[in-house]
Order: structure tokens, then C-alpha cells, then sequence
């Protein structure tokens, strides 16, 4: 049975993509670089070829920032509303998407955390923490 495309978007919805899986990887990675891209604790990334990647609309509004010293790491983000983006990764066939901007499902659940031992320091394990299912008052 063939897998059902995922459709995904920045957060002004200017910048649209779809993607099918199978998924090549979904991992958090909490190098210092994803956390400072990201604002988070650690960035969700997902994985797949190249040739399972689309774009639907505002791609010509995708920008890159390509950190200088660095081999792998960019940033693509909408030019709009500064949202990452998805990107081809420089060294391989494999496209990087932010997980956060599928309006699915993905179907894979994150394999394992990377960059562990650069973790920030006031990082606690969600599990740890209460839970709400709005804001907290």
C-alpha cells in the first residue's frame, strides 16, 4: 500500500511543501547550533530523499544562511515570517525538514537525541513535568 504524501508549511503559510515517506530518519539534535536556530532545547529533525521532497509554493521566498565554519550546518527559513524551512543537506541526497511544520502525521517517531552531551543546561525531560492541555494558570 502506498503511503499518503504529508503537506507542511512555515507559519504564514506562504511557504508550502509536501513530503512522502518512508522517512529516512527523525531524530532531536541538541548541538548548540539547532538550539540557537531553533530557540529550543533541541531541534526535531526529520529526514528523507531528496526525490520524495516538493515544494507546493514560496520557494522563491526561501532564504539561507550558511554558517561560515561550519561543513554541514545551514538554515533555510521563510523570508516572510522567519520560520525554518526546509533544506537539501550539502553533503548528502537528503532533504532536513523541521518537523514542526508537518500538518501530519509522520508516521516515525524520533529514533534518538544527538549532540546529547551539549545539551543545555536547564534542559529537563518532559516526562518529568506536569502537563496541561492549555495554558497554565
Amino acid at each position: 500500500m502506498e503511503q499518503k504524501s504529508i503537506a507542511g508549511s512555515c507559519l504564514c503559510g506562504t511557504v508550502r511543501f509536501e513530503i512522502k515517506p518512508p522517512l529516512s530518519g527523525f531524530r532531536y539534535c541538541h548541538c548548540s547550533r539547532c538550539r540557537k536556530a531553533t530557540g529550543a532545547a533541541h531541534a526535531a529533525n526529520i529526514f528523507l530523499p531528496q526525490s520524495q521532497f516538493r515544494w507546493l509554493s514560496g520557494e522563491e521566498l526561501v532564504k539561507r544562511f550558511d554558517l561560515p565554519e561550519a561543513q554541514r550546518f545551514s538554515v533555510w527559513f521563510c523570508a516572510q515570517c522567519g520560520t525554518r524551512v526546509p533544506h537539501k543537506i550539502r553533503t548528502t541526497e537528503n532533504v532536513l525538514i523541521p518537523a514542526g511544520l508537518l500538518d501530519g502525521d509522520p508516521g516515525m517517531r524520533p529514533e534518538y537525541c544527538i549532540f546529547w552531551g551539549s545539551k543545555a543546561p536547564w534542559h529537563v525531560e518532559t516526562t518529568a513535568l506536569p502537563k496541561h492541555e492549555e495554558y497554565a494558570k
